[in-house]
């Protein structure tokens, strides 16, 4: 069964950081287009950042580039988003997703995760 679990949402402070992480099950990591959506309340679902399958290609959106890094682990079959400089736009609930390339922020397949609420207040 395929299945992408997120994990280390929560509350941080503007300018703090948090890493969030996806586990893959039933796939690699390495041969599939992952990216990383968020929704705030209120508004449409937004493709953050996207890594691509093999070479590892990287597109970020550009509301984080500069602070917002993703990356992957083979070897724990697993990616990684990290968020530094985080401000209260940033928060909503994060999602891993399976995304085609080279549109990878606005296309999407049918594999979601269940999502992590990351909130960015004082």
């Amino acid at each position: 069964q395929l299945q992408l679990v997120e994990s280390g949402g929560g509350l941080v402070q503007p300018g703090g950081s948090l890493r969030l992480s996806c586990a893959a099950s039933g796939f690699s990591v390495n041969f599939y287009n992952i990216g990383w959506f968020r929704q705030a309340p209120g508004k449409e679902r937004e493709g953050v950042s996207c890594i691509k399958g093999g070479d590892g290609s990287i597109t970020n959106a550009d509301s984080v580039k500069g602070r917002f890094t993703i990356s992957r682990d083979n070897a724990k079959n697993t990616v990684y988003l990290q968020m530094n400089s985080l401000k209260p736009e940033d928060t909503g609930v994060y999602y891993c997703v399976l995304v085609h390339w080279p549109k990878c922020l606005s296309s999407t397949s049918g594999l979601w995760g269940q999502g992590t609420q990351v909130t960015v207040s004082s």
